[in-house]
């Protein structure tokens, strides 16, 4: 691991699950996060790289333009954040999003052939912008919530 630092941090914007893979997420009040498991109650929890995803709402911004109705959620993102490149941050990187701590494990994913928004828009947030971790400290994490980084792994 690498250095420490404070001074990138964030917001969450919202929060947001589905019971269900390959659908989009609904916001909600607050989510918990469970070591080996992820998002309790999310389609995607279980015991695998990929328990939590990240998504800056910087890059739905753009998509907004062409898709003014996009709403949190609709690219099956767990976390929406504000304020952070969360791309720039390189696998092993520690996360604190509200009362959790989160490893980084992979950045951007492959975009499924079906997706909606790639459909409208001819591009999807999540393959090149979004992140994924995993739970490495139990926490809720609420809309409006500090995400910050804690731990750069150094690679």
């Amino acid at each position: 691991m690498g250095e420490t630092n404070n001074t990138q941090v964030a917001t969450v914007v919202a929060v947001c699950t589905s019971n269900k893979k390959g659908v989009r997420k609904k916001p909600v009040d607050v989510i918990e996060l469970a070591v080996g498991t992820g998002v309790v109650g999310d389609a995607h929890a279980g015991a695998w790289h990929r328990q939590v995803s990240l998504l800056p709402d910087e890059s739905v911004d753009e998509l907004r333009e062409v898709l003014p109705n996009l709403a949190p959620g609709d690219f099956a993102e767990n976390i929406l954040t504000r304020g952070l490149d969360l791309k720039s941050l390189p696998v092993g990187t520690v996360v604190a999003a509200g009362e959790a701590l989160v490893a980084v494990t992979q950045i951007g994913k492959k975009c499924h052939n079906d997706c909606e928004i790639k459909r409208l828009t001819g591009k999807c947030a999540m393959p090149t912008e979004g992140i994924f971790a995993v739970v490495i400290r139990d926490g809720k994490v609420r809309a409006g919530d500090e995400v910050r980084v804690v731990e750069v792994c150094e690679r």
